[in-house]
């Protein structure tokens, strides 16, 4: 009998650990909304599929009408300062941190900023 419930205790401790990490790792996941200098599809594009690259990044999408880009990522792996970074070396601003001067000069036309909505 003392074995069972020696057992039993067990099994619930174990449980009770497997669901508080399971829970602490959902705390991690943050999201971030930034203002972009982002003016078209391209600008979506681009910078979507470079956030996809950047550690830590789960998902990004960008709405171009707001010119919001909204990040979900693993804050123990990144933080919204490198987010914005990254943005700025795609070649766009980032809230009100002006994009890369030499990234932005390597952008299509369509993606500048005097080259208006479309």
């Amino acid at each position: 009998m003392k074995k069972l419930q020696t057992l039993l205790l067990s099994f619930i401790l174990t449980f009770i650990a497997i669901g508080a990490q399971a829970q602490a790792k959902k705390e991690t996941t943050q999201t971030v909304e930034i203002k972009t200098s982002a003016v078209c599809g391209m600008c979506k594009k681009t910078l979507e599929k470079a956030m996809a690259y950047e550690k830590g990044v789960k998902s990004s999408s960008l709405n171009v009408e707001s010119k919001v880009l909204t990040v979900v990522f693993d804050s123990r792996k990144t933080d919204a300062a490198n987010i914005r970074s990254a943005v700025n070396k795609t070649g766009y601003d980032a809230d009100k941190q002006p994009a890369d001067a030499r990234a932005y000069n390597r952008l299509d036309e369509c993606c500048k900023k005097e080259a208006g909505s479309h």
